[in-house]
């Protein structure tokens, strides 16, 4: 018998009762206020955290990201917190349209620290938490419900205390009930409400209350309960600003403060790529782009997503996945042969009618929105199909592959990926077609032709051409040019020639444009396909018949 055993985790029980929720019936209209959290939360979670000067940079690209809350650090935990936020503020790096958030315990020496570290900013945030859960309660303060509420209220009174010294300042006072995800809600509301009773944000002090799931500890759904239930029931709700901090231990921290939102705050907490202690905080560029991709402004510019990655990989040395929301290297990739088809068709579709909406299957934004490619959306593996080699072809070489050879071609594609056992890149697939198509020269070459047209017997064509390295001159007739060409090919290969399929299209505009056509034949129930490209539309028709043609007759012999 091993440890793992189920038995020993309680089931979640800090749901509170709710008799009419009214979140499932919301939607969102419009973007929350987002603070970034990254030069606090995420920093702090860093095997090896940034440095100054490398917070200087990530707080530039947080600006140019278009945040205008930021959390900039804890400037009472180190002297090199404390720098940071000096620097800042006496190198006027913080635009005026910005406010930074500082996070503090409800510490006097701590508090002091702080407000030390902020003299002569414009306005900040002034952010004091203290645990109100249970198990912290119980088992890490073991102190009772009053005790903990008293220190919130310490909390709150030395830091409207230390505003006070500095009244050039415009501050604005948050409080977190930490790990209010596994506070009985109604305990929150009572701490909560008595710090505003310090506070007093209906006399017009700006007020934060930052509801946290320091560890997310339920459903996405239970923690909307909580935090409808939280703002029917406190009393100073029409006064302040209610945000979200939410965890991601079960995976779910976009889902909990999207369905946040729709339960009543204004506010979201996170970071870049959700980076924070355990499996992380809430990540902001997926729920802004999930907002985007409903129509929705984010207020966030993130459409430089690929230089974005680059800089806080770099930052914070941890890589973004590849599959990563929106900002992965492969979420726009199909590799499935179903998916490239109805990627191909959308796109094609989309473009013929010339439609401003986007609505492409498989695709939830257009990639270009974020400084992507449609190089990044079909990439051909063996598990591709005939719709993704097309689209890649005509993407790269302006090649619009019939459908019979698109049948025809992806199997040749997905032998050689199996053989290779690894993905195709665009120039492999092009000499794959190439070789496959284009350079079947034997054992015939064509090398010119002549056409007469007769009026009573259709066209009669001479043409002239090497078998195996040897001159021939032979002739033939029928209703059109392509029948009259097979005539001669039959008569001189002594076989029954039928062409299956033939098309053709030009590779640019122009009265100089190069055509290509695509011949497909049946010699004694052998079928293979030929292409071919000239300037000339006829020369290409008869130039890709004669490479299907060797192509079959080698098959034969």
């Amino acid at each position: 018998m091993t440890d793992y055993n189920f038995r020993k985790y309680p089931a979640f029980d800090f749901a509170p009762p709710m008799q009419s929720r009214q979140w499932p019936d919301n939607a969102i209209q419009t973007a929350p206020t987002w603070c970034s959290v990254d030069l606090r939360d995420g920093n702090q979670a860093l095997i090896d955290p940034m440095n100054i000067n490398q917070k200087l940079r990530y707080f530039d690209i947080l600006v140019d990201c278009g945040f205008k809350e930021i959390e900039t650090g804890f400037p009472s935990a180190s002297q090199t917190e404390f720098d940071f936020h000096r620097q800042l503020i006496e190198e006027n790096r913080i635009p005026d349209d910005v406010t930074i958030q500082v996070l503090v315990q409800a510490r006097e020496h701590l508090i002091e620290k702080t407000f030390e570290s902020l003299v002569g900013v414009k306005r900040a945030i002034v952010h004091v938490y203290n645990s109100t859960s249970r198990v912290q309660r119980e088992k890490v303060f073991q102190k009772s419900t009053t005790e903990i509420q008293d220190i919130a209220v310490a909390g709150a009174t030395l830091v409207q205390q230390y505003a006070k010294k500095y009244p050039d300042t415009e501050w604005i006072f948050q409080y977190s009930p930490e790990s209010f995800s596994q506070t009985e809600t109604d305990y929150a509301v009572s701490v909560c409400e008595a710090v505003c009773r310090v506070w007093r944000p209906e006399t017009g002090q700006a007020v934060i209350i930052n509801l946290p799931a320091t560890v997310e500890a339920s459903t996405p759904n239970l923690f909307a309960d909580q935090v409808e239930y939280f703002c029917n029931q406190f009393p100073s709700r029409e006064y302040v600003s209610v945000s979200l901090h939410t965890h991601n231990d079960r995976g779910c921290a976009v889902a909990a403060a999207e369905l946040g939102l729709l339960a009543g705050a204004d506010r979201i907490e996170g970071t870049l790529f959700g980076n924070g202690e355990r499996t992380g905080n809430m990540d902001i560029v997926t729920m802004a782009m999930n907002l985007y991709s409903q129509g929705i402004d984010p207020t966030l510019d993130f459409s430089n997503m690929s230089e974005i990655v680059q800089s806080v990989t770099a930052f914070t040395h941890l890589p973004v996945h590849p599959r990563h929301p929106y900002a992965g290297e492969l979420v726009f990739t199909a590799f499935s042969g179903s998916h490239q088809d109805a990627i191909k068709k959308c796109l094609d579709q989309r473009h013929a009618t010339h439609s401003d909406s986007w609505e492409i299957a498989y695709l939830p934004i257009d990639p270009r929105d974020i400084g992507r490619s449609y190089q990044d959306v079909v990439r051909i593996n063996s598990q591709s199909g005939k719709g993704g080699v097309a689209y890649v072809l005509q993407r790269d070489y302006c090649i619009e592959l019939p459908r019979w050879m698109q049948i025809d071609f992806s199997q040749a594609v997905q032998k050689m990926s199996e053989d290779c056992a690894s993905e195709l890149s665009n120039t492999q697939i092009w000499a794959l077609f190439e070789q496959a198509y284009m350079q079947q020269n034997q054992p015939y070459t064509l090398h010119d032709f002549n056409i007469k047209r007769q009026s009573d017997r259709g066209d009669a064509i001479e043409a002239t051409i090497d078998v195996n390295e040897k001159r021939h001159t032979i002739h033939g007739e029928g209703n059109g040019t392509l029948t009259a060409y097979v005539r001669a090919l039959e008569a001189l290969t002594d076989k029954n020639i039928r062409i299956l399929n033939y098309s053709e299209h030009a590779l640019s505009a122009g009265t100089r444009a190069e055509a290509i056509a695509y011949v497909q034949v049946n010699i004694d129930g052998n079928v293979h396909a030929g292409a071919a490209k000239n300037h000339d539309t006829v020369t290409a028709m008869l130039q890709a018949t004669t490479q299907a043609v060797n192509a079959a007759i080698r098959t034969i012999s």
